[in-house]
């Protein structure tokens, strides 16, 4: 270089400001429940976020949600080690299951049902959806779309009507499945120890 460019770049220099490269975390937090141990606080503690600050922050923003409701979000960092925190509405799949009154999905999505919705449902989770930042400029019916196929994906069929004392003895039958399905889990990941052991 020479020293012309040296003196441009020394005189320029000062002007620069430092870019950050790092990536954001993106993670999900159950609602009013950050601490500062494990796995959030290491996580913030390595890009340098004041994690007191963060969990204040979070806790308080997220005081009117049922607690542990999964919110996800987005933590960026500036370059005065202050954050930038965008929360999302909880995932497509917990307002399903919260929707359709089941803990779990199905273990064979396309060929067993998990649980039913109505289309009225769709449309009241796609609604709440759209509010996202990610999410506010697609229009409702894609919304809608994503919401029909998430549930597909989990195992949850969606219909026009559901009769209250249809589906609740629906829900007991399933409640059978559902157990002997993880009762055949917890015997496989036994079995799979003792070869291991």
């Amino acid at each position: 270089m020479s020293s012309k460019g040296k003196k441009l770049a020394s005189a320029v220099g000062g002007a620069v400001k430092k870019v950050d490269h790092s990536r954001p975390l993106r993670t999900y937090i159950p609602a009013g429940k950050a601490v500062a141990g494990p796995p959030l606080g290491p996580q913030l503690g390595q890009r340098g976020v004041n994690i007191a600050a963060f969990v204040k922050e979070f806790n308080e923003r997220t005081k009117d949600y049922k607690e542990s409701v999964p919110i996800p979000c987005k933590i960026s960092l500036k370059a005065d080690r202050s954050f930038d925190l965008v929360m999302n509405a909880p995932p497509l799949s917990y307002f399903l299951k919260q929707a359709a009154g089941i803990q779990r999905g199905s273990m064979l999505p396309s060929k067993e049902v998990a649980g039913m919705i109505t289309l009225k449902h769709v449309y009241e989770i796609a609604k709440i959806k759209s509010q996202d930042p990610s999410l506010s400029i697609l229009p409702l019916e894609k919304i809608c779309q994503d919401v029909i196929d998430s549930a597909r994906t989990i195992g949850i069929k969606v219909v026009k009507n559901l009769d209250a004392e249809e589906y609740r003895e629906f829900l007991e039958q399933r409640k059978i499945v559902v157990e002997a399905q993880l009762q055949e889990l917890k015997e496989k990941k036994e079995a799979k120890m003792l070869r291991t052991g």
